[in-house]
């Protein structure tokens, strides 16, 4: 059953038209992944699930209609978005950034109990609660981003470009926690991807975004041998 369906959906930035009508589902517990270029209308997707840009079209998410909620509203629902370039408040600790990501919760203490159960999963920063977050490494300021989503124990999880300037070893342990989250856990995962081999590994199903429009898609291990994806993204 699709957790999240996005039909006809149309963005623009002003008089340019980012969308062209994009339609795709993701079932509840999948992990599905986003390949394009740049320009090709990945994160404007990611936007406009998240409520954060103009569009037309229809936007259901859990069977309700959120295409006319502000942003608040659907985090509410149960959508977290880590959007690209981690935006981690760099002078606040790594603890006081998870806390950050609790302020829905009322009791104070039962935010702080919330911080403790997400961190268990991240030990490169569990121990590090009093270190200023923009001391931190890139990848652990990646993983900060993702446990202070996961703090709000979202439903459906939306990264976009997570692994953009980070090394191998950090793009892998990155993805190690993201594939056991939702394997172990059944959390919904959409992700956006300019690294095709790594979202393909990621994903049981990918879209492939051109110019704003969906141009293929099908199970990951699919596109993996298609002509078209080997040739555009995979470099083979």
């Amino acid at each position: 059953m699709a957790l999240l369906e996005l039909t006809d959906v149309e963005a623009r930035y002003g008089q340019f038209k980012a969308l062209h009508g994009i339609s795709l589902a993701v079932d509840e517990g999948q992990a599905v992944s986003i390949l394009g270029a740049n320009g090709a209308g990945k994160t404007t997707t990611m936007r406009a699930i998240s409520g954060v840009v103009r569009k037309s079209g229809d936007v259901v998410f859990a069977g309700r209609a959120i295409g006319r909620r502000s942003p608040e509203a659907i985090a509410r629902l149960g959508i977290a978005h880590v959007p690209e370039g981690r935006e981690i408040f760099a002078e606040l600790t790594v603890w006081e950034n998870l806390l950050l990501g609790a302020s829905w919760k009322r009791n104070r203490r039962e935010a702080k109990r919330e911080c403790m159960r997400v961190v268990e999963y991240f030990p490169r920063i569990a121990g590090r609660r009093d270190q200023q977050a923009g001391t931190l490494s890139g990848g652990e300021q990646q993983m900060l981003a993702l446990a202070r989503a996961l703090v709000a124990r979202p439903r459906l999880l939306l990264l976009d470009e997570p692994s953009l300037g980070l090394a191998p070893k950090a793009v892998r342990d990155f993805y190690d926690i993201v594939s056991g989250m939702n394997r172990e856990l059944g959390l919904t995962v959409l992700v956006v991807e300019q690294n095709a081999s790594v979202a393909l590994d990621v994903s049981s199903h990918t879209y492939v975004l051109e110019v704003g429009r969906v141009v293929l898609d099908g199970p990951s291990a699919e596109l993996r041998r298609h002509e078209r994806v080997r040739a555009s993204y995979l470099g083979y």
